[in-house]
């Protein structure tokens, strides 16, 4: 069995988390799957590789190495509805636009569902958990990016085409409002890139779950239009289109690190 996560410390208050960049499936899962879904398409492509230089910075890095398809780690573990309308579930049967992903009569049952949570959620929430306890240990406070990305048109999930960069605090909820204006301000410094606040994605499990500033734990979600930054299908990575979205994240990264609460 491949590692549920790679992780990386950082010497700052802050932790990037990338749940969704995995392409690993087990066997078990594998084979039953439909052709379709074999090629992973809701996949966060490259998002690790779009965030590689941030260990650099001194940020911490965790990534998840197992496809969403196996389990969705931005879903709380009773598998809760996140928004309003249609969405994904914590062990998803149906791809974002709709088709089915496992073949007839094979679908998981409860049982499955169970060991599932606990072979790839529980330890990967367990670090995250256990690594911004210790930031917040170390530093008075801890920072957390839950960062994404997805097509840039998928019509079952969202009208029209989606803004570039979504930024997500649970509508202010999850993260000091000095600091997410601080962000929207970095994000907003190239003005090819359009911007939103709490738009159609707000911030998942993980953004709610962990952003706690009364707390000391301050968390945002970065969801990306794929467009920003590769050619959408195939999945491919694009050197230059990226090369102008990196300065962009970098702006992001460094107000996040070098943010300091009010009365530290």
């Amino acid at each position: 069995m491949n590692p549920v996560f790679s992780f990386k410390r950082g010497t700052t208050p802050l932790l990037v988390s990338i749940p969704h960049a995995g392409v690993h499936v087990p066997r078990s899962v594998n084979d039953r799957l439909t052709p379709e879904a074999l090629h992973l398409p809701d996949t966060d492509w490259f998002v690790d590789r779009v965030y590689q230089w941030v260990a650099e910075k001194g940020g911490g890095l965790l990534i998840a190495n197992y496809s969403r398809y196996v389990i969705d780690l931005n879903r709380p573990p009773d598998d809760g509805a996140l928004y309003a309308g249609t969405g994904t579930g914590l062990l998803p049967e149906l791809a974002f636009d709709g088709k089915v992903l496992y073949q007839k009569g094979i679908k998981p049952g409860e049982d499955e569902a169970g060991k599932r949570l606990k072979q790839y959620w529980m330890p990967y929430h367990e670090k995250l958990r256990a690594e911004l306890a210790e930031l917040k240990h170390r530093f008075g406070h801890a920072v957390l990016l839950d960062a994404h990305s997805i097509l840039s048109e998928v019509p079952r999930l969202f009208d029209g085409t989606l803004h570039d960069l979504n930024l997500g605090s649970f509508q202010g909820a999850s993260a000091d409002p000095g600091l997410v204006s601080k962000c929207m301000t970095a994000l907003g410094t190239d003005p090819h890139f359009s911007l939103v606040l709490n738009g159609r994605f707000k911030g998942g499990y993980i953004t709610r779950n962990y952003g706690c500033p009364g707390n000391g734990i301050h968390a945002l979600q970065l969801e990306m239009a794929q467009s920003t930054y590769m050619v959408e299908e195939p999945p491919t990575y694009d050197e230059r289109r990226a090369g102008k979205l990196v300065p962009v994240l970098q702006n992001l990264v460094d107000t996040l690190i070098n943010w300091t609460p009010t009365g530290e």
